[in-house]
């Protein structure tokens, strides 16, 4: 395991920083609070609306996400420090929200790397793997509230 520099820091600050500019704030928002997807068509209804605000705000961070894991896939970024859940927590939530239907998105896309960058990326360490199972069953807790709330109302 390579030792983070001060030169990863300032990046890490500097994807960060990224992360606070106006537009992608709400573009992280919707994918937070507002975007569930249950199948792979609530996502390509998404992807095929282009010129919506959804749509704009589903490619922005991807976009992001894809950018920045590919700083780590090509040597430029230090992997423990990208991939510590306080800086990656986001792109993990992102990912998991896809995961159960990645396969069939592929599929429909004609796209066989479509977020595999971020998949290889999260999967990388034993950190991360761990990382990942605590975050699946937090989301899977939190959609079976949103099904239960969903009925009672």
């Amino acid at each position: 395991m390579a030792k983070a520099t001060a030169a990863d820091a300032q990046l890490i600050l500097k994807l960060y920083d990224l992360r606070r500019e106006a537009e992608i704030r709400k573009a992280r928002n919707w994918w937070t609070v507002t975007f569930w997807p249950q199948t792979a068509d609530d996502f390509m209804k998404v992807s095929a609306a282009m010129g919506t605000p959804e749509n704009n705000w589903m490619r922005q961070v991807l976009g992001y996400w894809g950018m920045a894991s590919s700083l780590v896939h090509h040597g430029v970024l230090n992997r423990e420090l990208f991939l510590e859940p306080s800086f990656c927590g986001e792109m993990v939530f992102v990912y998991l929200k896809l995961k159960p239907f990645l396969k069939e998105l592929r599929e429909k896309m004609k796209n066989q790397e479509f977020l595999a960058g971020i998949e290889s990326l999260i999967m990388s360490t034993k950190k991360s793997r761990e990382f990942v199972k605590r975050m699946e069953a937090n989301l899977a807790a939190r959609r079976k509230t949103m099904v239960e709330t969903a009925k009672a109302s």
